[in-house]
């Protein structure tokens, strides 16, 4: 399991218990998650968007599932904002697409806007489903929604 964006650490968390004991979870983000440590649980700090995937591929192998809870510092300008997030949302499905094993699943946060429709078809052609989600955990009027790929095709 691959997480990007993986500080704070819940999503991380969460995921250790999903792999148990034998799995391994490997967290990317420029801020180490606090308070989180695990034996299965491994760290690598790095920038997304400068990231060298065939580097990342060498280090950590393939991956059932990549999940990616990037998000862009919020300027509160929604074009802005919903920008910044596609440039992320597009470079993680980038990772996934090469990290993936076949049949692997991606999860990634995105902020709703006219891009979403776009990239939404452009994961057409990697996974069998796309489905949009948005927990209800997601505060009321936010714009954040998460896209779901199962079951990459290779």
């Amino acid at each position: 399991m691959l997480d990007l964006g993986c500080y704070p650490g819940s999503w991380s968390q969460y995921c250790i218990k999903k792999v148990g004991e034998t799995g391994e979870v490997v967290g990317l983000d420029l801020k180490a998650p606090n308070r989180f440590a695990a034996p299965n649980f491994r760290f690598i700090h790095a920038d997304i968007l400068t990231l060298d995937v065939g580097r990342l591929t060498r280090e950590i192998g393939q991956r059932d599932v990549v999940i990616s809870d990037l998000s862009p510092q919020i300027t509160g300008i929604r074009t802005t904002d919903t920008s910044r997030s596609m440039e992320l949302v597009k470079k993680a499905l980038e990772i996934a697409v090469i990290i993936l094993k076949k049949k692997g699943h991606f999860l990634c946060k995105a902020f709703e806007g006219e891009e979403l429709k776009i990239f939404k078809d452009e994961c057409s052609r990697y996974f069998e489903q796309r489905h949009l989600i948005r927990p209800s955990a997601v505060r009321k009027g936010s714009s954040e929604i998460y896209l779901l790929g199962l079951r990459l095709v290779r």
